[in-house]
């Protein structure tokens, strides 16, 4: 079984019924099946949502209504950042199993309350600002393209969301192919981290391989490296491909995400770099060599 999410994995959405929703629900339909089961929106409870192949969907009130009627354990969310996080608490009430936010642009102080609602609840919050979760010919949450997945061994592991499509299609190429991709998301604050999903992959028998993709700003990469060398330490380890975004970018720019910012000496490319090749992670000199990398790696 690979993490996260496979193919018995039941999907509510919130926010279905707005074009994002729509859009987005109609690919995972088509992809191997996805079990999205039923949509929310409080003001159209009792009407339906038909996909573009003539799949009817229930629209409820909330998501504990959803849940209750369709036995769902995954949320995402396509709600607009001033209602993402109400959105996020809403899935947490329901006690959903696993909610993935996409939204972008979700303001940090509503992140911030989240975070701590999060730490006394029953869910894992993968975003926001993220792609989402795939587990290729079985699920497919979020905004992945599909067809670029190939079932296989490596486990992918990102804040950017464009650099996790690459380290996927670069690892089909080479024909080494994806046990589940994560894209954790690029915000400051998060419900999901590197460390999280590390410690699945470490403990996943189908992912032999890792790869992790990280950028300028934070200490998440550091943090992430320190653990990998601590698990390998007690003797739990899989080879391992990296790449850090954003190294030649000047102090202060911001990358595009909100959590890609180097101030104070912090965050910067070379000392992420440093701290996961002290780890035994080996660094790949562009995210356009990560298959090639990791399959040298492989080969010893």
């Amino acid at each position: 079984m690979s993490i996260l999410v496979d193919q018995n994995t039941k999907v509510i959405v919130q926010g279905l019924t707005g074009k994002t929703g729509s859009f987005h629900t109609n690919q995972a339909l088509d992809y191997y099946g996805t079990k999205m089961v039923a949509g929310t929106h409080p003001k159209k409870a009792g009407s339906h949502w038909t996909s573009d192949k003539g799949v009817d969907l229930p629209i409820y009130a909330n998501a504990a209504e959803a849940k209750a009627e369709t036995g769902a354990n995954a949320s995402v969310i396509y709600v607009p950042p001033a209602g993402a996080a109400a959105a996020i608490e809403e899935a947490i009430d329901a006690e959903i199993d696993l909610i993935i936010c996409i939204t972008e642009g979700v303001p940090v102080l509503d992140m911030v309350r989240v975070k701590n609602r999060l730490k006394s609840s029953k869910s894992r919050l993968i975003g926001p600002n993220c792609p989402g979760v795939l587990t290729p010919e079985a699920c497919k949450i979020g905004i992945m393209p599909g067809r670029i997945f190939q079932k296989g061994s490596v486990g992918v592991v990102s804040r950017s969301g464009t650099l996790t499509y690459e380290a996927v299609f670069q690892t089909s190429q080479v024909g080494l192919g994806q046990t589940t991709a994560v894209g954790i998301g690029g915000d400051p604050v998060k419900g999901t981290e590197f460390i999280d999903i590390l410690d699945m992959f470490l403990a996943d028998e189908a992912t032999q391989s890792i790869i992790m993709i990280g950028e300028i700003g934070g200490s998440a990469e550091e943090e992430a490296a320190q653990f990998i060398k601590d698990e390998a330490a007690k003797g739990r380890s899989k080879p391992m491909v990296g790449f850090i975004a954003g190294r030649t970018a000047p102090p202060g720019r911001t990358m595009g995400h909100a959590g890609a910012i180097v101030s104070g000496g912090q965050g910067g490319a070379e000392d992420k770099i440093a701290a996961m090749e002290a780890a035994g992670i080996t660094v790949s000199a562009s995210p356009a060599r990560l298959g090639v990398t990791m399959m040298d790696l492989l080969k010893g």
